[in-house]
């Protein structure tokens, strides 16, 4: 029974309707009709709140389970009715029930006392997982990146495909230019790419991410566990996008929902009023931007860099796709950039031998190959009769030619010429 319920009957009552209809159109009891209506008027009429209470068999054997509570603070019910039967009892299990709950002091949550840090003091990050219903690309499970700065509340957002290494730091990096600056200090959950883990509840963090915090001079705070009330600055605008950004609109691509969520944060998200300044984001963002760390001159290289071995068919692999290279590095290991648009492959000696467009991450088993990178006609004319030749070789020559021309076929020795032959037939004995 709530308030507003309580409210509804005594409104119907008073403007005539029988009880019999207020409880049939709200869906109690005309018994809880009639003991609403009783309470609010023995209230009224000055008895107090135990004027609410009708007698029962149980009054007498109150003081008994107040002196219980006080000594067990923890009494279930089971065990308050079978001490109160001992003493004479007769009554239900339910009404001692009921009682204990009146009794009990109820724990109340402590207030939240909401925290308000100075200009470019500090900064909130988070992520939020979402399914949408994109109508060109389908159903699909993407994640909302969001920095928040604590005293202007100004935030930047991007929806993402991935919550990994690469794309937390990019993301970084695009808040701290889309804010004009960096906040001395950021809040994190515990999330991987920040906290590699803990020793005695004392966060260890990534270096790499320590690293990164180090280039742009912030410092990274990562919050208790089970203690989202810490981040309510980034926590609670999610709600916001759920309800203003997300409500009510549909999507094409997942291109197309951050071209939508650039504009909603220019003009919607940016410039609504603060309950607790009076102001814009916009307009605390330039009381606080002259407080912000300066952005450096060279932005931190974000892109990693892989070393993937060249397969029989001379291809790479990145997230299950493949990217062709020059066949003559077949079986070599080679270092593999892999920027937010393109895979970048390197010869041993640094050298770049191909470039890729980064195919989506939700298509696998596709593969990209540049014919320039598969042997000429001749050259494959060439190595069949070689082939050929060494199979007709006994084991003894076969182990000799193995030693000449070398089976790490080191790029740039004298025997890289006939390592170019002797790759396809390594198998050989």
């Amino acid at each position: 029974m709530t308030e507003s319920k309580r409210n509804e009957i005594v409104s119907r009552w008073r403007g005539g309707e029988s009880m019999r209809r207020i409880a049939r159109e709200m869906g109690v009891t005309r018994n809880t009709v009639s003991r609403v209506l009783a309470e609010v008027e023995a209230y009224r009429a000055g008895g107090g709140s135990h004027a609410r209470r009708r007698p029962s068999r149980l009054d007498p054997y109150e003081p008994v389970m107040e002196e219980l509570l006080g000594r067990y603070p923890e009494l279930t019910a089971v065990r308050l009715w079978e001490e109160l039967r001992q003493r004479g009892f007769s009554g239900s299990y339910s009404l001692v029930r009921q009682r204990l709950r009146e009794l009990r002091p109820r724990s109340t949550s402590a207030p939240v006392v909401r925290f308000e840090t100075g200009p470019g003091a500090q900064a909130q990050m988070d992520y939020a997982v979402y399914d949408i219903n994109f109508t060109a690309q389908g159903r699909r499970r993407i994640n909302l990146f969001s920095y928040v700065l604590g005293y202007s509340r100004r935030q930047y957002l991007r929806f993402v495909e991935a919550q990994d290494f690469a794309t937390t730091l990019r993301e970084h990096v695009r808040a701290f230019q889309h804010l004009g600056g960096v906040a001395a200090s950021c809040l994190y959950d515990n999330m991987k790419v920040v906290v590699s883990g803990h020793e005695d509840d004392v966060p260890i963090y990534n270096p790499r991410f320590l690293a990164f915090a180090t280039h742009y001079g912030f410092r990274p705070i990562a919050c208790r566990v089970r203690r989202p009330q810490t981040k309510g600055k980034v926590e609670r605008p999610f709600a916001y996008v759920e309800s203003s950004l997300l409500n009510g609109r549909s999507f094409e691509t997942l291109d197309h929902l951050n071209e939508i969520t650039t504009w909603w944060l220019a003009h919607v998200a940016d410039v609504r009023e603060l309950r607790h300044a009076g102001k814009t984001p916009l307009q605390l963002h330039q009381e606080e931007l002259p407080h912000l760390i300066p952005l450096p001159t060279q932005a931190y290289d974000i892109d990693p860099v892989l070393y993937r071995v060249v397969g029989v068919e001379g291809l790479i692999t990145y997230r299950q796709n493949g990217y062709s290279v020059p066949w003559r590095y077949i079986g070599r290991t080679l270092p593999v950039r892999v920027t937010e648009t393109e895979v970048v492959i390197y010869s041993p000696g640094i050298e770049e031998i191909a470039r890729h467009a980064l195919l989506p991450r939700s298509a696998t088993g596709q593969k990209s190959v540049h014919k320039e990178h598969r042997p000429s006609e001749h050259e494959q004319h060439r190595q069949v009769s070689w082939n050929n030749d060494l199979r007709s070789w006994d084991r003894s020559a076969v182990s000799f030619w193995r030693a000449c021309c070398g089976r790490s076929g080191t790029a740039g020795t004298k025997h890289d010429g006939c390592w170019r032959f002797w790759g396809p037939t390594r198998g050989l004995t």
